[in-house]
């Protein structure tokens, strides 16, 4: 019989998979000139990250809730603001993809976020340049190019911009490591908007003077407010929905729950937007790219394994203590891929 608390975590897994598949479905029909009609990415990022920081401050300062790291002027200007503007510049370009292509071709570009991640890491000097690791990597943007192919609505400028937002997205991972980490700095999703979402809305305000202000100004787009207001509340859920079931899961439970997540994704937004149609052309590419990913992912692994078992002997010869049996990892197969596969999906979860 499944006791209490595992329903509890099954309830967390639940809200989490509606939340992050619901927001990335509203914000499509909120930008989509087919729907709502409102083509401004910029104001609705913009809305995003003044509603989250509004609600950290309470959370933070109000009531109190979550105490605020030691946060010194030097750690804000070389780590907080970079970080900022990659994480405005990937939901500004993430969000205006929206307007030119379906969220199905969307969720099959993302399997281009290890590409992008590993090309990053290589530059920044946090990993190294493998041919095994590139292998992998060619394979991926093969198979990415044939989803492309096979796309019905193909649109140069939607996949310009979301390729863009998957390089800005994975340019902030790896300066959060290299710029947080090396300062010991841990920020949870609370104390991640009280900094970085203020940051990021005036790194926003400027293209939006530019681009979007002008524009609205002129259009006929009524604002409502309910709308943009229950969107926000949706994205600011999920951030707290990612806290909650991490808080309660392992991470191998959230990688797998990811993965549900995407394929119920692109299998309702093709019901809910007819346009998001999906060729078998997609599905081949799409299949061919999870299985760089999956190796990418398990060539990754095994070297967290490698190192863990090497301390761990370093230890047992040091210390003299007993000897505590040790399953590898990998003995459960499956298991790994799913790991692997969703190691990728777990990048590209804000909305």
């Amino acid at each position: 019989m499944v006791s209490k608390q595992h329903l509890l975590t099954y309830l967390y897994l639940l809200v989490y998979i509606l939340l992050s598949s619901g927001v990335i479905l509203y914000n499509k029909w909120v930008l989509s000139p087919k729907y709502f009609n409102f083509p401004f990415p910029i104001t609705l990022t913009m809305i995003h990250m003044g509603f989250s920081s509004l609600v950290a401050f309470f959370l933070i300062r109000v009531f109190k809730i979550v105490a605020p790291v030691k946060m010194t002027f030097e750690i804000y200007a070389t780590c907080v603001i970079p970080i900022s503007a990659f994480f405005a510049s990937s939901l500004w370009f993430g969000n205006t993809a929206y307007l030119f292509i379906s969220v199905a071709f969307i969720q099959m570009l993302k399997a281009l976020m290890p590409v992008a991640t590993f090309l990053m890491a290589v530059i920044c000097g946090t990993d190294k340049l493998r041919c095994d690791v590139f292998l992998n990597m060619v394979l991926v943007s093969v198979g990415v190019v044939v989803s492309s192919y096979g796309e019905i609505h193909f649109n140069i400028v939607g996949t310009v911009y979301q390729v863009t937002g998957i390089f800005a997205e994975a340019l902030r991972l790896v300066l959060t490591q290299v710029l947080l980490q090396k300062k010991g700095l841990t920020l949870n999703p609370i104390t991640s908007l009280y900094y970085i979402a203020p940051c990021s809305f005036v790194f926003l305000f400027v293209p939006w003077c530019l681009l979007e202000k002008p524009e609205m100004e002129v259009s006929q787009i009524q604002f409502n407010y309910w709308i943009f207001f229950s969107n926000a509340l949706c994205a600011l859920a999920l951030n707290f929905s990612i806290f909650l079931a991490i808080g309660r899961t392992s991470a191998v439970t959230m990688r797998v729950a990811g993965v549900l997540k995407d394929w119920i994704l692109i299998a309702l937004s093709t019901v809910i937007f007819p346009e998001s149609t999906i060729t078998n052309l997609n599905i081949i590419g799409y299949a061919i790219a999870l299985c760089g990913v999956v190796m990418y992912n398990y060539l990754k692994l095994r070297d967290v394994h490698l190192s863990q078992t090497s301390v761990e002997s370093i230890a047992e010869r040091v210390a003299k203590v007993n000897i505590i049996a040790y399953e590898p990892f990998y003995s459960n197969f499956s298991l790994c891929l799913l790991c692997a596969l969703n190691k990728l999906l777990e990048l590209s979860e804000f909305q």
